[in-house]
């Protein structure tokens, strides 16, 4: 009977917590406050073209099921001239392939920026287009230009769907230290680099790390990407409350890290805020041994993982929320698929607490001036006797 009563209790405990955490999605805006979004996979448009190119006189790995390691012998087997007619014929293809040389992705990514750019004009001036139309298309050209301004390094372009990207802060190929953020909701290519709430967008949160660690060490080379390679949930609807979008984009996150790893950068500090977290909880499992060096996760709502035991890593973990951040008011639970399950930042879970006392609200980690920031910093420099 004893046994019966704490299970009834812990039933009841639980229940009740899934009721509380549908109070607090109705709360802040309810399921009417998000979408369900179509889930962006496979490669990127052009890998038919890609697969049926026999003119190097040889097949041509398969974007879709080629590893990065295979892709990189690949490219290293080709001459200058080869790989730059490959780039030529297939920008969107050889821009998106992880494993191919970092320089060489940049170019194709460009060039892929350029057609997507001039195609998007031509639609704004379609006459059989409507106001609405011509309005969109010159919203959308005008964030390709944004990207192909000067000194900008795009790691990944793919235009379908709300737009995915990937960004390089620094020299990737030099870089003795690399980091990579890994964002949460409403984060796409049109808000990748949003000028309003600076620090919550990857540009801002990539842009302020890189120069934090060049402030705690400045004769160290390092770069830090931006990774938007995944669907993200729009507003607080079911998407934000499932792993659905987690478990497409997991398999998108360890496939780039394989991609550094086979272009020769050193093992990255993963950083994932917010539900990025629950992208990072269910990659980090199947990455592989020694794919990252630490794992930061920051104004987590779960990692769909009981505790950092279960992410099966050599990485070290680390969890940070501050007291003004509002996801810790979210119940952490998960039942019948929703919620995210136990709190990064509880000791039971096993991370190491990284302070964030300075921080300001959901999306001040790395805004200067903080703690958090300057942790991370140290964490990514492999700095650990310095995080305090």
């Amino acid at each position: 009977m004893t046994v019966l009563r704490s299970a009834a209790r812990r039933s009841k405990r639980t229940l009740a917590a899934a009721v509380l955490a549908l109070t607090v999605v109705a709360g802040t805006g309810g399921w009417a406050a998000g979408s369900a979004q179509t889930v962006v996979t496979g490669p990127a448009p052009g890998a038919a073209a890609w697969r049926a190119d026999h003119a190097l006189g040889i097949p041509l790995p398969d974007p879709a099921s080629a590893s990065p390691a295979t892709v990189a012998r690949f490219f290293a087997g080709l001459t200058d001239a080869q790989q730059r007619a490959l780039v030529a014929r297939h920008p969107l293809t050889v821009g998106n392939l992880d494993g191919a040389p970092v320089a060489l992705r940049y170019a194709a990514n460009a060039r892929a920026l350029r057609a997507e750019r001039d195609r998007e004009l031509a639609r704004a001036t379609d006459p059989s287009g409507t106001l609405q139309d011509h309005q969109q298309a010159a919203r959308t050209a005008a964030r390709y230009a944004a990207l192909l301004a000067p000194g900008r390094r795009i790691l990944a372009f793919d235009p379908r769907g709300r737009g995915q990207v990937a960004e390089v802060h620094g020299d990737l190929a030099s870089a003795q230290h690399v980091a990579v953020i890994v964002p949460g909701s409403d984060i796409d290519l049109s808000t990748f680099d949003r000028t309003t709430d600076r620090y919550g967008t990857p540009t801002g949160m990539a842009a302020s790390l890189r120069r934090q660690m060049a402030v705690e060490a400045p004769q160290v080379r390092t770069a830090v990407i931006a990774w938007v390679g995944y669907t993200t949930p729009v507003g607080l609807g079911p998407d934000a409350a499932t792993g659905r979008l987690a478990e497409a984009g997991a398999p998108r996150l360890n496939r780039f890290l394989a991609g550094l790893a086979a272009t020769g950068a050193p093992a990255p500090a993963v950083l994932c805020h917010s539900y990025g977290s629950v992208v990072c909880g269910l990659a980090v499992p199947h990455a592989g041994r020694g794919r990252l060096a630490d794992l930061v996760v920051f104004g987590s709502p779960g990692m769909r993982r009981d505790d950092a035991a279960q992410l099966r890593t050599t990485a070290r973990v680390w969890a940070a929320r501050d007291a003004s951040d509002w996801i810790g008011e979210v119940p952490h639970v998960e039942l019948l698929g929703l919620g995210h399950g136990a709190d990064p930042t509880d000791p039971a879970f096993g991370a190491r607490r990284v302070p964030a006392e300075r921080a300001q609200g959901h999306t001040g980690y790395l805004a200067p001036g903080t703690d958090s920031l300057r942790n991370f910093a140290a964490i990514a420099l492999g700095r650990y006797g310095d995080v305090q």
